[in-house]
């Protein structure tokens, strides 16, 4: 009897002596810095959207969000790096359509399964593309460009900022759904923006940096890709508006945690996340990029992830694309 009443106190002493630490693990989350890993370069969409938020994510949540850029790979090197960190919620990752949807379809040894590796958190934000050609081009609409292509198949140009981009994927979408054949030319280290302006490339699908120029005058807008029209850009067609049935492209630019991380962890930087987006200043900031702002819920975002990497999967599988090695 003594030995039973011995082994119950002491086991229950140690019981009491966990209770604290398994509080501090997941109640008290965060005591400390959280590091918010960009897989992307500076100045990036990921990268510009992803200080917007951990600015604000760190006042909400009372600690220091310090942002990590470690670009390379089309957004492979950092989301590697954040899928074998500790599932503490200490690491975040600020990924995009790239890294979690295109490249699945595009490279056979990822270092990370960007289902499996993952927690979603939310998509911080969407925006579609824009058609754009030289102020002078001969090209006044999105039929102009159909006509052209089908009467002479391969001879139009369209640039991207490399294989496997939301700017390539979105010419070959427009390829595939028009019936047209055209000449991809991929500016892998530098913008191709100058190539399209000085008339050397017939246009190309670019994201919300090429808004300033269209206000410039030095690019005229066809189409977004988007399917709603953007604030920026009122007076221009979605792809679909003018005439391409079933035409949309978004990117997309959102916060994953490795698998593994509590759910009360989950929830709190969903909700803080999700508070974010709703604050007037950053919602302005996003709308002048062309971004939409998102806060799409864990579940949601995990089910949409899917949903876009099928659809890629099949682009890429149609066109028969092999990425650069």
């Amino acid at each position: 009897m003594h030995r039973k009443a011995f082994l119950r106190s002491t086991l229950a002493a140690m019981a009491a002596l966990a209770l604290p630490r398994v509080h501090a693990a997941t109640g008290a989350w965060p005591d400390r810095p959280i590091n918010y890993v960009v897989a992307f370069p500076p100045g990036s969409n990921t990268d510009v959207l992803g200080r917007i938020v951990a600015q604000h994510l760190g006042d909400l949540l009372h600690t220091s969000v310090v942002v990590d850029n470690r670009p390379g790979a089309t957004g492979m090197i950092g989301s590697a790096y954040v899928a074998k960190a500790p599932p503490d919620g200490y690491t975040l990752l600020g990924a995009s359509i790239a890294s979690h949807a295109i490249n699945p379809s595009l490279f056979r040894n990822m270092q990370y399964d960007a289902v499996r590796s993952f927690q979603p958190i939310t998509i911080i934000g969407m925006n579609g593309n824009t058609l754009v050609v030289r102020q002078d081009s001969p090209y006044r609409s999105v039929p102009d460009i159909i006509a052209d292509a089908r009467k002479r198949p391969g001879a139009i140009s369209f640039a991207s900022s490399g294989i496997g981009t939301t700017q390539h994927l979105s010419g070959v979408l427009l390829e595939q759904l028009a019936g047209i054949r055209m000449v991809h030319v991929p500016y892998s280290s530098r913008s191709a923006l100058p190539d399209v302006i000085g008339g050397q490339v017939d246009f190309m699908f670019e994201g919300p940096t090429v808004i300033s120029h269209v206000k410039g005058g030095k690019l005229r807008a066809l189409a977004v890709t988007s399917p709603r029209r953007l604030e920026s850009l009122p007076d221009v067609p979605t792809m679909m508006e003018a005439g391409v049935a079933g035409y949309q492209v978004q990117a997309w630019q959102a916060i994953f945690a490795p698998a593994g991380v509590p759910a009360n962890i989950v929830d709190k930087l969903y909700h803080a996340v999700a508070e974010v987006l709703k604050q007037p200043k950053v919602l302005a900031q996003l709308r002048d990029m062309g971004v939409e702002p998102s806060g799409m819920p864990p579940q949601e975002f995990a089910r949409f992830q899917q949903a876009e990497i099928h659809k890629w999967a099949e682009v890429v599988r149609k066109a028969g694309i092999k990425a650069e090695s």
